[in-house]
């Protein structure tokens, strides 16, 4: 008895291909896309730092000016700043209103 072979030739079909170039693009696109996101997240969260010292900065500072407004509305101030200038305090002209 003779022995057959059996040989079948594949044949890759368009539908096959198709899932196969869909496979192969996506091996390569989601790697792709994950590292440009977590460039993209590393950026936001550089310019986050940056803005929150910005904001931290503009803080000390909007502080420390009031601070020298107390001191310079302070009332020894006023008076220095008065006496320097000539004028003086006349208890006189001082007239107090009730509002009842």
């Amino acid at each position: 008895m003779k022995k057959k072979s059996i040989s079948k030739d594949y044949k890759i079909l368009k539908g096959e291909k198709f899932l196969y170039v869909l496979l192969f693009l996506l091996v390569v696109a989601i790697p792709i896309s994950n590292v440009f996101t977590k460039a993209l997240l590393s950026e936001s969260n550089i310019e986050v730092e940056q803005l929150k010292n910005k904001i931290s900065t503009q803080e000390n500072l909007n502080e420390s000016l009031s601070m020298q407004i107390n001191e310079l509305a302070s009332l020894d101030k006023i008076q220095e700043v008065a006496k320097e200038s000539g004028l003086t305090y006349n208890y006189d002209n001082i007239k107090i209103i009730n509002n009842n």
